[in-house]
């Protein structure tokens, strides 16, 4: 068999980090794991073949070769996934499609030949059983979760690791808290189900493999959620081979807040090569915090919680979200605010929207406020249901804040007094290479002579060579990610 790996594009938001790609001659932040871990699940004597259209066009020829096309997506990809969809379709291609957008509404995508839904170590081996037997069906689902210790290494070979930025793997799956503007409990439940730390090193051992060396991210939705074995199992064992191995990877995570409270547990992280975790802030009005029941923030200072994290010696990149029913039209300012007292430089900040596997759904369904799909994308200025403050200050509060948040003068100078004492815990490779020089260089060009912030580029790039050349780096690619979220919200407000 030869089977295609098709993996749509993302749309231009903030996470995306397109427009700061180009200054280090990458395509893409990450791969598509969830693909390569499919891959690995296969048999092994068929024919496979990735291509990312993130970092690459899809070719007829690509599509003449596969005997099956398998498309794996978020919900912010679905425009891209119709279009290789109907590509396929053209060509009388038979499609296998899963991940989080088919898992979402499969109700949408009845024209697919088989819809392999949920967590694919249980759904997908159903498949190829039946397969086997030729009698495959066209749609496995399960309300079971995967036991992931028995979750094969991603088939690295697929890539094009040099048009990626970071390479990243999985130790977890599901999250103990229960947001209810989250899908991710729905998805893979509220017990963190871990790898053993044995897997998660022979997956290191894949990366450095192929050569890679350099970001690694664990997309854990909860890296901490099961605090413990991570203290006894995981972290121990990393750090004793990263030690043996040089640090070869600095690795970034998602956490919740309440890593904030265990000390130990960051002094390990910090210690195994941990080097920047994003954290849910959301809001930092208490009612919004009780009606989306994220009870690890409520009652804490956030504040002091952020900046204990930043002392260990870990960046705190912030999640933040604006437009829930508790929200005051005060609560713009103070998030304001918050970000730069926390001096939160990478601070994303979102419009709700109510994803379909979610609680927050379910209410609004129920209350009649669901006014069409999810976008996928909080940041395109688009709403999914109707909200309790007026849509129009809303949307205005929203422009607003995220201006404030980025522009020139604000951003560099929220940089400017999180590196005055910031000092990077993580052992990083301090080399410098030909791509980081040309991302300098680039930088120069690009926002030290042609963008509107050009004035307060030079005003951290002197400031930080001279004050601060130990984190003189990280200024410079604060400064690209400046860029960035100013060319994406302007781009889309």
């Amino acid at each position: 068999m030869n089977i295609l790996f098709v993996y749509p594009t993302y749309p231009d938001t903030f996470w995306s980090f397109k427009h700061a790609l180009r200054f280090v001659s990458k395509k893409a932040a990450n791969p598509p794991l969830g693909l390569l871990t499919i891959s690995s699940l296969l048999p092994k004597e068929w024919n496979k073949k990735l291509v990312d259209l993130n970092i690459e066009k899809l070719k007829k020829k690509d599509l003449y070769w596969a005997d099956y096309v398998y498309i794996s997506a978020m919900s912010a990809q679905k425009q891209s996934a119709i279009e290789i969809i109907n590509q396929c379709k053209v060509l009388n291609k038979n499609i296998i499609a899963g991940g989080p957008l088919f898992t979402a509404e499969p109700e949408y995508f009845g024209d697919i030949d088989h819809l392999i839904l949920n967590e694919a170590e249980i759904t997908l081996v159903e498949f190829l059983e039946d397969f086997e037997n030729l009698e495959p069906e066209p749609l496995y689902e399960t309300t079971c979760f995967a036991d992931i210790k028995k979750s094969p290494v991603p088939d690295y070979s697929l890539i094009k690791a040099s048009k990626y930025n970071s390479l990243c793997i999985q130790y977890s799956r599901g999250c103990p808290f229960d947001c209810e503007f989250c899908d991710i409990t729905a998805l893979f439940g509220r017990k963190s189900r871990v790898k053993t730390a044995e897997q998660v090193i022979q997956e290191l051992e894949n990366l450095l493999s192929i050569g890679w060396k350099g970001d690694v991210f664990f997309v854990d939705d909860n890296f901490i959620g099961n605090k413990n074995l991570l203290k006894i199992d995981l972290l121990p064992k990393l750090i004793d081979w990263m030690q043996a191995n040089g640090h070869p990877f600095t690795f970034s995570t998602e956490a919740s807040i309440n890593l904030a409270d265990d000390q130990e547990l960051m002094d390990m992280m910090v210690k195994a090569g941990f080097a920047a975790v994003f954290v849910g802030i959301e809001t930092i009005d208490e009612k919004a915090l009780e009606e989306c029941n994220k009870v690890q923030n409520k009652n804490r200072n956030l504040v002091k919680s952020v900046h204990i994290i930043q002392q260990t010696g870990m960046e705190v990149l912030g999640g933040f979200i604006v437009g829930f029913d508790n929200d005051p039209s005060s609560i713009f300012q103070k998030q304001l605010d918050f970000i730069k007292e926390s001096k939160i430089v990478s601070a994303m900040v979102g419009l709700l929207n109510a994803q379909k596997k979610s609680r927050l759904y379910k209410r609004l369904k129920e209350e009649g406020r669901i006014i069409m799909d999810s976008s996928g994308n909080n940041t395109d200025y688009s709403l999914n249901f109707i909200p309790k403050m007026d849509r129009q200050t809303l949307l205005d509060g929203y422009s607003k804040l995220v201006h404030n948040i980025y522009e020139g003068k604000a951003f560099h100078e929220r940089a400017m007094q999180f590196l005055k004492d910031y000092s990077p815990g993580a052992k990083q490779k301090t080399k410098v290479t030909f791509t980081k020089f040309m991302a300098l260089v680039r930088s120069i060009f690009i926002i030290g002579i042609f963008d509107k912030s050009r004035r307060y580029y030079w005003k951290l790039f002197i400031w930080c060579l001279f004050k601060r050349p130990k984190v003189f780096p990280l200024a410079i690619t604060y400064s690209i990610y400046g860029y960035h979220y100013r060319k994406v919200y302007k781009n889309v407000a």
